[in-house]
């Protein structure tokens, strides 16, 4: 917000300002059909897991996206959810590239709960650009461009500059591995946060909204185990242009390709949920 108390417009402008835009539209024309979609009777499919669901409006939303990016922009590459499902390689190159996500909290929309969102990464010479996630039920569009900020309807986003985990609200999402040995392991990592004082831990159902939840600074840190290339690209520019650290549950940096991550608000915070975590592991999406 601007001192006055208004909102602060999004810069526009730049080298991508037309695939911007695109994306922008493009996001919420998916959220009006997948809105609708939300009332109707769905047809649900599984991938990896009972847990990994998909629906006839995943493929429909998914196909919109691409064909309509296809026409305008023909030279990029894609890399999508539910194209990778059917065997498309992950494989981040220089080109330009989408990274979309149809839906995120697809186990949400099939049970009618209101977490969803679509979200669209944009990267240029292996290095995220822009970020566009919509969440459909609230209507409210996150975006952030490198450089320019993060926004919510108009609104700077800022992370919280919180330091001390034991005043932290944290969030994370199960992943589709149900397995006994990682479900261990996943309810070890939550009592180890607990134990170490936080306020809570939160699983929502959308790694993409909990990630803008923590851009917004209304939680202070996130980690998973088994998120893919498609639910972090949009949402690492929107909280890295609000303030905050994504990285490497080893600490080090990002690698999109891992299946793994932590953010926070700050580089403190973010270390010490590394330092806490034992790994779960989900392979890489470029090995798959």
């Amino acid at each position: 917000m601007k001192p006055n108390g208004e909102d602060e417009e999004a810069p526009a402008g730049g080298p991508w300002e037309e695939c911007f835009e695109a994306a922008v539209q493009l996001a919420l024309r998916a959220g009006q059909i997948i809105r609708k979609a939300l009332s109707e009777e769905k047809r649900v499919s599984t991938k990896t897991s009972a847990a990994d669901l998909v629906t006839e409006t995943d493929h429909l939303v998914e196909g919109l996206i691409i064909s309509e990016l296809q026409k305008r922009f023909p030279s990029h590459r894609f890399i999508a959810e539910e194209a990778a499902a059917a065997g498309a390689k992950c494989v981040l190159t220089p080109s330009p590239t989408w990274i979309v996500d149809p839906i995120d909290g697809t186990c949400n929309f099939v049970h009618r709960f209101p977490t969803v969102a679509v979200s669209i990464g944009f990267a240029v010479n292996q290095e995220l650009e822009f970020g566009v996630i919509y969440h459909c039920t609230e209507e409210r569009l996150y975006t952030g461009r490198r450089g320019q900020g993060a926004f919510c309807n108009g609104q700077r986003l800022r992370v919280s500059g919180e330091t001390d985990i034991s005043k932290a609200l944290v969030l994370t999402e199960i992943g589709p591995k149900r397995d006994p040995a990682t479900l261990k392991l996943f309810l070890s990592n939550m009592e180890r946060l607990l134990h170490a004082k936080a306020h809570g831990v939160r699983v929502i159902g959308s790694s993409t909204l909990a990630l803008c939840h923590l851009a917004s600074g209304a939680a202070d840190a996130y980690y998973q185990f088994g998120l893919h290339c498609w639910d972090l690209a949009a949402a690492t520019v929107i909280i890295r242009e609000a303030g905050g650290i994504v990285m490497d549950t080893s600490g080090g940096p990002l690698d999109l390709m891992s299946c793994r991550v932590v953010a926070a608000g700050t580089r403190e915070m973010a270390t010490l949920i590394a330092q806490a975590l034992q790994t779960i592991n989900y392979g890489r999406d470029d090995e798959k």
